[in-house]
């Protein structure tokens, strides 16, 4: 006997299926997150694994962590993957990392799936992992990207918000569940500063080591030679106590920075490009 999908999933699957109604093959940009992964999962659902893609766009701005951890959850959905070598490092924008840097990272990404993938994989269309909390966000330009290039967001058009999201990835036991939000690596380094490769590969090793030591949760930010670390405030107090404070120290510094900072306010989403506006941003970098 089968057992009924819960209610959100139930709701979630008919919306997504509303949505999807008329599509032969979906590709859907997928990062590993919460999001596009129960959008991969819903679309699995709805129109069948053999006719859903995830294409992963790849480039110095992904941990490697982050690549690993998407492969195992597509795995577990039943999806296959494609990657896809993303280049936004070569655009002036993008490495001047204004607020708008997403919309030219996620401009690279849709623009390297209609130029590559899409042909090859007979996609009749692509959607990505926007939810309903993100529509009301005034700092995603990423999204100015998918609406000028027809992405789909099945998400936020059901009027799925992050809670109905997490709710419907338990309900599928997705791994990715309850993993905390993990923006680009590039999301680490101050507006107007440029990004580097050297910069990213600096934070994605700063991250990783504070991992290692069973920080999951966290951002490194990248000031030259100084890391400001971001945990929740319940993870302070233990980041400061003795051998712990003495290990933090050694891993990021091991990792290319040369001072060390735990910043009071903890984690925050969004630390730079939320301070920006389109009326107060600097005139000059």
């Amino acid at each position: 006997m089968t057992t009924p999908d819960p209610p959100d999933v139930a709701r979630a699957l008919a919306h997504v299926a509303e949505q999807l109604r008329g599509i032969g093959r979906l590709g859907v940009a997928f990062s590993g997150g919460v999001d596009s992964s129960v959008l991969l999962a819903l679309a699995a659902r709805t129109l069948g694994p053999d006719r859903v893609l995830a294409v992963l766009g790849v480039s110095p701005s992904l941990a490697a962590d982050e690549r690993t951890a998407a492969h195992t959850v597509a795995r577990h959905i039943g999806v296959p993957v494609v990657e896809v070598e993303t280049r936004e490092g070569e655009r002036d924008a993008y490495r001047a990392n204004g607020p708008d840097r997403c919309f030219h990272c996620k401009d690279e990404l849709f623009t390297r799936i209609d130029a590559a993938v899409s042909a090859q994989h007979a996609l009749d269309a692509v959607a990505y992992g926007e939810n309903a909390d993100d529509v009301r966000r005034h700092d995603r330009p990423g999204a100015k990207a998918a609406a000028a290039h027809r992405v789909l967001t099945p998400l936020a058009d059901a009027g799925l918000d992050k809670a109905a999201v997490r709710r419907i990835a338990r309900a599928f036991d997705l791994p990715c569940a309850d993993k905390p939000a993990a923006p680009c690596l590039a999301s680490r380094i101050p507006h107007f500063e440029i990004v580097s490769p050297r910069k990213l590969s600096e934070v994605e090793r700063a991250e990783a080591a504070l991992r290692r030591l069973g920080f999951n949760d966290l951002r490194v930010r990248h000031h030259g030679d100084i890391a400001r670390i971001e945990l929740p405030a319940d993870d302070l107090v233990r980041a400061v106590q003795e051998p712990m404070r003495r290990q933090i120290t050694q891993a990021v510094t091991d990792a290319g920075f040369r001072f060390v900072t735990l910043d009071l306010s903890g984690i925050q989403s969004g630390a730079f490009t939320g301070a920006y506006t389109s009326s107060n941003a600097p005139d000059q970098p």
